[in-house]
């Protein structure tokens, strides 16, 4: 469904209106890719903060960690699992490509919850 200045996501409510705005040209671009839509606003509302506030000199952290009986890959400090899966060899393959494609750091942990190494400083 594509969004207009006057009808997105309720994630979107609270941005500034240029960036609000930026984020919507982004998303229905990415929709139209056939990117899921909670991804697509995800994707956007980040790009559109680079593009109208300026990027920013740090690259985006990531981590590959234990939970319960799988494992998930997410931003460090965050609840919203980007992927999880049943193996850490798995979830590395998808995890790798994401960060790789986001410009970013990975770090990954053993199976105790300790550091394990960083990837891609």
């Amino acid at each position: 469904m594509p969004w207009s200045k006057n009808d997105y996501p309720p994630s979107m409510k609270n941005l500034d209106s240029d960036v609000r705005n930026k984020a919507i040209e982004i998303a229905n671009a990415l929709l139209r890719e056939n990117y899921e839509e909670g991804r697509a606003i995800s994707i956007a509302t980040a790009q559109a903060h680079e593009y109208v506030e300026g990027k920013s000199d740090s690259r985006p952290h990531y981590e590959v960690k234990p939970r319960d009986d799988e494992w998930v890959f997410k931003k460090p400090n965050s609840d919203h699992v980007i992927y999880k899966g049943d193996t850490k060899t798995e979830l590395l393959d998808k995890a790798k490509k994401y960060v790789n494609e986001h410009d970013g750091i990975l770090s990954v942990f053993k199976t105790d919850g300790t550091h394990e190494k960083t990837l891609y400083e």
